[in-house]
């Protein structure tokens, strides 16, 4: 088969692209069609425009939230950020093109970007198992990279479960388990942008449970009841919340904890310790490596049950 041109069919016949003639079958000659062929990566549609050396020190890895793309791109390429925005663009075939500008900073958990390809539009919904999220790519925080980690928290999730997300940011946590599990969910963030998308995304789905978004420093927020599970999806400085987060959970109920890492012993310790200063014992349920942050370094998740 010649693997340029589509099958065509035609008056109950099919024709099929050859390349040179074939026993036992007419072969004549039709105009067909020429398939299109799509890259493999971003980076094929950049041959001419950068060297080989270059190609290599780009990062062809992406996020991709709803219509906007995030793209890293290294120092040394910045001046041709233009065509790297204009390939990225063509190969996802989404709207608009951002190029990391910082890393993520503030208590708000942003980072700077600068729209290099597209619509310069900030807003998208993002669509992750059956929910739709609305957020600001400048405004808030989001991580697509974590979609499996929440689908796999939601699944474990037991029916009227009281739950606290303790950094909720536009509540994806929140929105994935209360989609699918009929659960009272307490969302906090620091971020008033987020809570606002969060609000917005919760009048957007329809859910099964109920989600209380609280827009404050969550060790100001005065809490009249304890909860089942606790999130504690803030890896930088979740650890800073452990002795608030035993305050909180219920006996047997389950902190899903999260922290940045090269294995899985700090945070076990950290939450041992913890437990300790309240006269309470962990048990440790699950670990894993979510996704690696840096060189070495992980996004690692522990689940662990908190017993009186």
């Amino acid at each position: 088969m010649n693997m340029d041109y589509k099958i065509k069919t035609e008056d109950g016949y099919g024709y099929i692209p050859i390349n040179e003639d074939v026993d036992s079958y007419e072969v004549c000659d039709i105009e067909l069609e020429t398939l299109k062929k799509y890259p493999k990566n971003f980076t094929d549609l950049l041959d001419g425009v950068l060297t080989a050396e270059e190609t290599e020190d780009l990062k062809t890895s992406f996020d991709i939230i709803g219509d906007i793309v995030i793209v890293e791109i290294p120092k040394n390429l910045e001046n041709k950020k233009e065509e790297i925005g204009k390939a990225t663009l063509a190969f996802t075939k989404r709207k608009s093109v951002f190029m990391k500008k910082s890393a993520i900073h503030g208590t708000t958990r942003i980072r700077d970007l600068e729209l290099i390809a597209g619509e310069d539009n900030n807003i998208t919904i993002h669509k992750e198992h059956g929910t739709r999220l609305q957020l600001n790519v400048e405004e808030v925080y989001f991580s697509p990279r974590l979609a499996t980690e929440r689908k796999r928290v939601s699944d474990s999730v037991r029916e009227n479960e009281k739950i606290l997300d303790m950094f909720c940011g536009i509540g994806p946590f929140p929105m994935v388990i209360a989609k699918n599990n009929n659960v009272d969910v307490t969302a906090v963030d620091i971020n008033d942008s987020a809570i606002k998308y969060l609000e917005k995304n919760i009048k957007l789905n329809k859910l099964q449970g109920s989600i209380n978004a609280i827009c404050s420093d969550i060790t100001e927020v005065e809490f009249k009841e304890k909860f089942d599970r606790i999130i504690m999806n803030l890896p930088g400085l979740a650890y800073t919340f452990l002795d608030l987060a035993m305050d909180l959970i219920n006996d047997q109920g389950i902190i899903n904890y999260y922290e940045f890492s090269d294995s899985f012993g700090q945070g076990i310790e950290r939450l041992q310790s913890a437990a300790s200063k309240k006269n309470k014992k962990v048990e440790i349920l699950n670990t894993r490596k979510v996704k690696s942050s840096s060189p070495g370094m992980w996004h690692v998740a522990i689940d662990a049950r908190i017993t009186d």
